[in-house]
């Protein structure tokens, strides 16, 4: 466990972990403990890079730390190989949900692909209910901890394959029983929303909730063609929204921005594909270290102090924090948290509203929201002390 940071301002000393987060954005398939991919893999007879957990941890991080997303993509290729079995996928999701409760998390949506793991013949069904199957195992190990969290799936379709629709309606058909949501995912540049217009139409016809990878290796037109084709409810990443915002630095007494950081001090002007993100309050599922690994940031700096989601989140955008592959990037939500802490002085009630937004943003009926709402509410105040 890592050690409480001190939080600016009038906060006490408090251990990030222990406050209630949502979590949005992160891949089953990304989360792996590096013990149990050893331990999978030489029972399947894969090949990994190191068989010590320590060593191919870092190999992990290492190679995904490229500044590309096709190839931070090829370090999938080693977990993708272990869960391709009803007992691999079970015992991965249950693992995950254990490792989410154990940094603090209570709601979480948890995104895979179905369709790539098909080669131990599961069928589609097959490996969603293995998955769900393991994702309740989870939640019951949990609570018997004598903690709480709920979880749901997001299932993902290849953006670069052509199973949209069947992919469609199969999390249409687990809607009663675990799936809460529908992505695409995958190399994103050449390969836009618009080639599954006709499983996002069949979504929207059945009231199915949406949310697209969009705004990571490509920019502000395939965040616009996610909007339109689509009918995203929020965007995966989005963090290249902020190329479509201009700030005047010069424009010392021209109206600012308020907040805690001089990020985003200035003439701000806001594009008008941003402001229709920002003005409907189209969420955002940021992932900070991850975009930085990508290189999907590179163009404001490439490094944590210039990622744009400051910017965004002082000029109103409805900011989400994520991890998106917690293997691939080496972090927790609690140190995605530490990091937005240190860097940009963010405090308690910084924390709060951003994982407001994630909670106002969940693939959960409106009862439920507040109810998570609510139950946020009071771990922060009981934190406050």
């Amino acid at each position: 466990m890592t050690e409480p940071i001190l939080l600016p301002a009038s906060d006490p000393f408090l251990d990030i972990r222990s406050l209630p987060k949502v979590s949005l954005h992160d891949h089953l398939d990304g989360g792996l403990r590096p013990a149990t991919i050893i331990e999978l893999a030489e029972a399947a007879g894969h090949e990994l890079p190191s068989t010590d957990p320590v060593a191919l941890g870092k190999w992990f991080r290492e190679a995904a730390d490229s500044g590309s997303l096709p190839l931070y993509l090829e370090t999938f290729d080693h977990t993708i190989a272990v869960m391709q079995t009803r007992e691999n996928l079970a015992r991965v999701a249950r693992e995950f949900v254990e490792d989410l409760a154990d940094d603090g998390v209570v709601y979480a949506e948890i995104r895979w692909a179905p369709e790539q793991h098909l080669q131990g013949g599961l069928s589609l069904d097959e490996a969603v209910e293995a998955v769900q199957e393991g994702l309740n195992a989870g939640v019951d190990a949990v609570e018997a901890g004598g903690r709480l969290i709920q979880v749901g799936q997001l299932i993902t379709a290849m953006r670069h394959a052509d199973r949209g629709m069947e992919i469609a309606e199969l999390a249409v058909r687990h809607r009663n029983s675990g799936a809460v949501g529908f992505d695409i995912a995958g190399a994103e540049d050449g390969f836009p929303a618009a080639r599954f217009a006709e499983a996002f139409t069949y979504l929207a016809e059945n009231q199915f909730p949406v949310t697209v990878h969009a705004g990571e290796a490509a920019g502000v037109a395939s965040i616009r063609d996610a909007l339109v084709h689509g009918r995203a409810l929020r965007l995966g990443h989005g963090v290249r929204i902020a190329e479509d915002i201009e700030v005047d630095f010069e424009a010392d007494d021209a109206p600012g921005v308020d907040g805690g950081s001089d990020t985003a001090v200035g003439m701000v002007s806001i594009g008008q594909v941003a402001g229709w993100v920002r003005d409907r309050g189209i969420p955002l599922e940021i992932c900070p270290s991850s975009n930085l690994q990508t290189g999907a940031v590179e163009s404001f700096g490439g490094d944590i102090e210039s990622h744009p989601i400051d910017l965004l989140y002082q000029t109103g955008f409805q900011v989400t924090v994520n991890t998106d592959n917690r293997l691939m990037s080496g972090v927790t939500l609690t140190g995605e948290f530490e990091l937005l802490a240190e860097t940009f002085d963010y405090d308690l009630d910084d924390m709060l509203e951003l994982t407001m937004n994630a909670v106002d943003a969940a693939f959960l009926p409106l009862e439920e929201r507040d109810a998570l709402a609510a139950y946020v509410t009071e771990g922060f105040n009981q934190a406050r002390g």
